[in-house]
């Protein structure tokens, strides 16, 4: 029973593209967008002060994290539209 359920979750899985430095820069651009438009927050400046821009480090970790999850979702879309 178990290997059924696999079969048919292993049929819907959609592809993935193989990394490469396309889906490197797009991740990148947009954790920088992600980073630039945290500065735009109500209070960026709560916890730690990053030593190089003006926000605080739970703010830069929190952006990123936000840009990685945008960018997967942007290379997944230009792969299952054949972009990518």
């Amino acid at each position: 029973m178990i290997s059924s359920i696999l079969l048919a979750v292993a049929a819907s899985v959609p592809p993935t593209p193989v990394w490469n430095p396309m889906v490197a820069i797009i991740i990148s651009v947009s954790s920088l967008v992600m980073v630039l438009l945290s500065t735009r927050i109500e209070k960026p400046l709560v916890g730690p002060k990053f030593p190089i821009l003006p926000i605080s480090i739970p703010t830069f970790a929190a952006a990123m994290a936000f840009g990685h999850i945008i960018g997967i979702g942007i290379v997944l879309g230009l792969t299952n539209i054949g972009r990518l």
